[in-house]
């Protein structure tokens, strides 16, 4: 008998009765089985129970932020220096730019309308006794002099992300002006940004056992009383980003970019679902550029979209949630807001999303805004407590933006490749297909 007529006689039989679990609902069982024991921690008062499932969420978000800093550095540098192999780099590099503002400036714009509808803060649960001064504060002093590091090595060492994005962009520039002579710095970095995705995918594929605790630790610590409190205020972050999400994004694909919007959600769901749980852009950025890619975008135009998008573009963090907020805080301390504070926050809303660097929560975007508005920087202590339930969703619409505006771009270039589009999986999420760099 030859080896392979026996072939078939000798494949595991289990093998072929176990199904392959999809990732999507990896996360909801993941979600399911959180919600449950913190439900149980926190109703029951299992006091070991809630420092496991904050053990397992905090070790999970721990290994993202890990590979962060040196991942969005050789990830802008490699995204940069791509450009050159791209026809019309400058211009899909200005489209991109420019779309990234329009989406926030809409974006923005529904979160202060739907402010000015419900009125957030009237009636909350919490009072200026409940304010207290936040950690980390930005302001435009700060904002700009904070760009330009003062040495190489606190950035990395502290995860000042706006700072690494500096170093990056300014190494890329200079590797495109040198030319030749720097291939050999090209080829090193592009070979430590494979790795560097490649170690990520892995802690990627623990997403669902990081939902669990991360879920799970919000109820347990939070419970639905605090919730409560700022149902307002949370129903407006959770409405104004499904708006985004499914009203203007879809409205963008149709209309602007003339393709299917079930198609792109179904392409782009598994990044979007890990947003929800990771809470963190950069930690989803690989898996971004993957479903980017999936969806018929270029990958020496993603590579680049994708890594500066998950560093600056935020609908979530850096428009909705501070228009929102800045309204709930104004109310909250009975300060008037007039035309003037309004067109203030679309401008800081718009100009200021770098502040909030792709890193979980948006407390610096926040502080910004508050500055700029002259609001009692206090307030933030009021959404701090509830700011992860907030940050998931939030997260989400950041990271849905960033795979949406490469789409529309290469669709209005004529670079997207429409078959792939159409083709797109629901379910990409494989260690055997490691995201691409562009060789």
């Amino acid at each position: 008998m030859s080896a392979s007529a026996s072939t078939p006689e000798t494949k595991s039989p289990t093998s072929s009765r176990i199904p392959k679990i999809p990732f999507w609902a990896q996360i909801v069982a993941g979600l399911v089985l959180g919600v449950l024991l913190g439900w149980l921690a926190r109703s029951q008062d299992v006091s070991w129970l809630k420092q496991t499932l904050e053990q397992v969420g905090g070790i999970f978000v721990q290994l993202l932020k890990l590979a962060v800093a040196p991942l969005v550095f050789f990830a802008i540098l490699v995204s940069i220096t791509n450009l050159r192999k791209v026809n019309n780099a400058a211009r899909l590099a200005g489209q991109t730019l420019i779309w990234f503002m329009i989406t926030s400036l809409i974006a923005v714009g529904i979160g202060l309308t739907i402010g000015l509808i419900t009125n957030p803060g009237a009636g909350a649960g919490v009072t200026t006794q409940d304010a207290k001064l936040p950690e980390n504060k930005g302001s435009w002093i700060d904002f700009l002099t904070g760009i330009i590091p003062t040495d190489v090595i606190t950035p990395f060492t502290e995860l000042n992300v706006l700072q690494i994005v500096f170093m990056a962009a300014v190494a890329g520039v200079a590797a495109l002006k040198i030319g030749e002579r720097a291939q050999p710095i090209l080829n090193f970095s592009e070979s430590v940004l494979e790795l560097l995705q490649k170690a990520l995918w892995w802690v990627i594929r623990l997403a669902p056992i990081g939902t669990v605790g991360l879920i799970g630790k919000a109820i347990a610590n939070y419970g639905w009383d605090l919730i409560g409190k700022y149902a307002t205020f949370t129903a407006d972050i959770y409405i104004g980003c499904a708006i985004v999400l499914f009203g203007v994004y879809p409205l963008l694909l149709a209309t602007v970019a003339k393709v299917s919007p079930l198609q792109f959600f179904k392409g782009a769901w598994p990044a979007i679902q890990l947003a929800f749980v990771s809470r963190s852009s950069v930690g989803t950025m690989p898996l971004t550029q993957k479903v980017t890619e999936r969806l018929g975008v270029p990958k020496e135009y993603a590579s680049f979209a994708v890594p500066f998008g998950a560093t600056t573009k935020m609908d979530g963090c850096a428009a909705i949630y501070p228009a929102l907020a800045a309204i709930f805080i104004a109310q909250i301390f009975d300060v008037q807001l007039g035309l003037k504070e309004y067109l203030l926050i679309v401008f800081v809303s718009v100009v200021g999303s770098a502040a909030t660097a792709g890193l979980t929560g948006a407390t610096v975007m926040l502080t910004l805004t508050l500055s700029a508005l002259g609001l009692p920087l206090e307030g933030v202590g009021l959404l701090m407590a509830i700011d992860p339930i907030l940050d998931m969703v939030r997260t989400a619409t950041n990271v849905a933006g960033q795979a949406l505006v490469p789409v529309v771009v290469a669709a209005r270039e004529k670079i997207l490749d429409v078959d792939a589009y159409n083709a797109a999986s629901s379910s990409p999420v494989d260690e055997r297909e490691p995201v691409a760099v562009a060789a």
